[in-house]
């Protein structure tokens, strides 16, 4: 019998949408007058004119990033592994799990091997798609690809001239504990944790293939145009 206090909520509620759908016109913004205000080394800093639903005009400054993934590594003991980075924007040492931008053209799985290696020196006999996310949608068009990889076999990191970067091992429950004491604040590696603990749990789904076999997965799904 339905619950008379969700029944109740639910009265004059749309329902649950797909995203993206072709019945958003009454949400949707358009495009009228792009504007560039600067072009950095990898990021673009936009301010565009924009039609609002109602047909009024408004203006929307963000940034235009090319997108990147993050690599949850899981070792054979089930720990997995991090690293930690100086963030200087928020000028604070991070816990994350490895991450990088796409190169122009790379594949998201492409993206997340060569930043594995890198960052960590480790390589992956597997690799199972977790999810997209988009982590500020407010101000930027950055969507974030997570992968997840076992089998892993260490090698020498290939960090990049001028990154400086230190490599850690956690197990899940040290991560979540982090988390619950607000020492996680990694918006990638809290997402990345949450969806490894429901793939364990058996109410998530995942794959775990040979690289070759993720070919239909491994590119980015929601590139603006």
């Amino acid at each position: 019998m339905p619950d008379e206090r969700t029944e109740g909520a639910l009265e004059g509620s749309a329902a649950a949408p797909v995203q993206g759908g072709s019945g958003d016109d009454h949400l949707r913004e358009r495009l009228v007058e792009p504007h560039t205000v600067l072009s950095g080394g990898f990021l673009t800093v936009r301010r565009d004119v924009v039609a609002l639903p109602d047909g009024q005009r408004a203006t929307r400054e963000f940034v235009e990033h090319p997108g990147a993934v993050a690599v949850v590594p899981i070792l054979d003991d089930q720990r997995l592994v991090l690293v930690r980075q100086h963030r200087y924007p928020v000028d604070r040492v991070l816990l994350e799990f490895p991450a990088g931008k796409l190169d122009r053209g790379e594949s998201t799985l492409a993206c997340a091997m060569r930043e594995l290696a890198e960052e960590t020196g480790y390589t992956a006999a597997e690799w199972a798609f977790g999810g997209e996310i988009v982590n500020a949608a407010a101000y930027s068009t950055e969507s974030l690809w997570i992968w997840f990889a076992r089998g892993l076999t260490p090698g020498p990191a290939r960090l990049d001239a001028g990154e400086f970067v230190e490599t850690v091992v956690c197990t899940e429950t040290e991560l979540h504990e982090l988390d619950r004491a607000g020492q996680l604040p990694d918006v990638k590696t809290i997402i990345g944790l949450h969806w490894l603990t429901s793939w364990r749990s058996g109410t998530r789904e995942m794959s775990f293939t040979a690289p070759d076999e993720h070919e239909s997965q491994a590119r980015p799904m929601m590139m603006r145009p």
